[in-house]
């Protein structure tokens, strides 16, 4: 185990102010390909100076190195030749109420791939230097105008593509997370402080912290913490798509369901018996939470060993999924359903089971009520519905979005949804954990210290409080050009 004392907490920590001996840097912030505008980014000491080589006001022979902040310009980018390469708005942002904590120039054009190219090719001439990936929000990050986790879910905002994990990135933006965890770090390090302080008072055999209210916030800490690396598995689901699986015999109308939640022919759809050999998977938003189905072989006994091999991986896709869709054909309901209740029950325990009875339009109501007897078992939701008329497909949506559960997330609750992150908290979950059990077993006070301090460290890994330059390199590397 490693030793973190108060300069190694603090040797990495962000730099405040303006970074003067970094490099001007530029890129192109919107997407890639042409369109009605795009917007060049310049950030640094020099960006306004630069900027004013290529840069001619509309009437006025004026500087944008005189311009305050947050002042928007009228005029024309040239060439070496003095010839209009584009007629643009300039936006001057000043260090540092900026994104980066620079000063900052952007410059909006008309979106024609060769005028923004032709723009960041003068910008290099004159000075500039063609930004890394992510490089804007790592010296964000470096001049204090974020934290880590701030700035990684900055990524996720972007790559956002439903209301939950659009709401969830935002979160952390605003610092929910950010807020959470610098609560937790100053509460450990007021105890720590005075664990120490004993340290130094070891021959009066004096106690400051009270080992008592310790054992309390630590366990307070220890729920915390559990209840943050719990969250993930919901963060990720967010990220990729709640997984749900439909399964069920051959022939019960499966495909035929894909096809009408995705609302496309995505799955062969016939008569024929296990035409179904793969899974077949989408995903579809559903009033703002993205589901990814799985449509799977029909489960039967087969000599077929094709067949087989495609069961076999329906297995393994309802133990996958968070969501089981067990389809049943209600005109036909065979012999093997206790055979096939016992193959999906027991690689579905724990995870959301819903009965979805088809063909209901070929259904008499007297036969419905043999129907409920044959399945009296089974404890999970219903749904009767008819996948080819579209009937009563409204109750499975709404079923399906009270299984996911992510109704209940409230705006302001926080969930972990990167994996850096939540292997942060693992960390922290055993180091707390440590400090439980030494309190218990009255363990010397530099040792207690240690467990907090490892504790503390890890906790602070995830805001960046803690970081090196090669772990920072990896994660800004991820991030887009002009971001």
């Amino acid at each position: 185990m490693n030793t973190k004392n108060d300069n190694q907490l603090s040797s990495n920590s962000p730099i405040q102010g303006n970074r003067e001996h970094e490099k001007t840097i530029c890129a192109i912030s919107t997407p890639p390909g042409s369109g009605g505008i795009a917007v060049i980014r310049v950030s640094g000491y020099e960006a306004p100076g630069i900027c004013d080589k290529i840069f001619r006001f509309g009437k006025d022979n004026e500087k944008l190195a005189d311009k305050s902040g947050y002042s928007v310009h009228y005029g024309y980018i040239t060439d070496k030749e003095k010839q209009e390469v584009d007629e643009v708005l300039v936006t001057v942002f000043r260090a540092p109420h900026s994104f980066t904590g620079e000063d900052v120039v952007e410059i909006s054009c008309h979106g024609s791939v060769f005028i923004q190219q032709k723009i960041l090719r003068l910008l290099i001439q004159k000075g500039c230097s063609l930004a890394k990936p992510g490089e804007f929000s790592m010296r964000a990050f470096r001049n204090g105008k974020m934290d880590l986790s701030q700035a990684e879910a900055i990524a996720d905002l972007i790559a956002s593509t439903n209301e939950a994990s659009h709401r969830m990135a935002m979160n952390q933006i605003r610092g929910g997370f950010s807020a959470e965890l610098k609560n937790l770090r100053e509460k450990l390090l007021h105890f720590v402080s005075l664990v120490e302080l004993e340290l130094d008072f070891s021959e009066e055999e004096v106690e400051f912290a009270d080992r008592t209210q310790l054992a309390a916030l630590a366990g307070e800490i220890h729920e915390r913490i559990r209840s943050l690396t719990d969250s993930f598995k919901i963060g990720n689901v967010l990220k990729t798509g709640i997984p749900v699986a439909l399964v069920g015999e051959t022939n019960v109308g499966k495909s035929t369901l894909l096809n009408l939640l995705l609302n496309e022919e995505r799955a062969i759809v016939s008569d024929i018996h296990g035409t179904t050999r793969d899974s077949i998977e989408d995903l579809v938003n559903i009033e703002g939470i993205t589901f990814r189905f799985i449509d799977t072989a029909g489960i039967r006994k087969t000599t077929d060993e094709i067949e087989k091999i495609g069961i076999n991986l329906t297995y393994k896709k309802i133990e996958q999924s968070d969501i089981v869709l067990w389809i049943v054909d209600c005109t036909q309901v065979t012999e093997h359903i206790e055979w096939l209740t016992e193959k999906i029950a027991k690689r579905a325990q724990g995870k959301k089971i819903i009965l979805v009875f088809n063909k209901i339009d070929k259904l008499a109501d007297d036969e419905r009520e043999v129907l409920d007897d044959l399945f009296k078992q089974f404890e999970g939701e219903r749904i009767y519905i008819s996948a080819k008329k579209r009937i009563n497909t409204d109750n499975l949506t709404k079923a399906l979005i009270h299984a996911s559960q992510l109704e209940r997330i409230k705006p302001d609750d926080v969930i972990v949804n990167n994996i850096r992150h939540y292997e942060a908290l693992l960390l922290a979950q055993q180091d707390i954990q440590r400090v439980i059990e030494g309190i218990e077993n009255r363990i010397s006070g530099d040792f207690l210290s240690q467990d907090i301090r490892e504790c503390m460290y890890h906790l602070g890994e995830i805001t960046g409080q803690i970081s090196n330059d090669e772990i920072l390199a990896s994660i800004f590397s991820k991030f887009c050009i002009g971001k």
